[in-house]
């Protein structure tokens, strides 16, 4: 779209959607390894949520911002209004439930 203004060539009409669609970046809540996930098909179930994906990988380490560079997953959503959008959102983050185990420390022995 950039371009053609750029170019004078002609733009389609720009019209807003009459509904609101939205995201949450599903934020990795303590650091440790990730076991496990449930509460996905309840989350999927909240009126407005289409979609869930966790993207994080199983038995990893994951770190919590700022520390860290990445999210569980996303939660995605669509209703009349943003309001509503937020809501469900809201409610599928809590119905999902995450298992982090603690990281076990390596310990480092020199060969002699």
């Amino acid at each position: 779209m950039i371009l053609r203004h750029a170019i004078g060539d002609t733009l389609p009409s720009l019209q807003l959607a009459e509904s609101a669609v939205g995201v949450m970046m599903i934020p990795i809540p303590k650091a440790g390894i990730l076991r496990g996930c449930s509460g996905i098909e309840e989350a999927l179930a909240v009126p407005g949520v289409t979609g869930v994906e966790i993207t994080a990988k199983q038995h990893y380490p994951i770190t919590p911002l700022p520390e860290g560079s990445a999210y569980l997953g996303f939660i995605f959503a669509k209703g009349n209004t943003p309001a509503q959008v937020e809501a469900a959102i809201r409610e599928a983050h809590g119905r999902l439930s995450f298992r982090i185990g603690a990281v076990l420390p390596v310990l480092g022995i020199a060969a002699q």
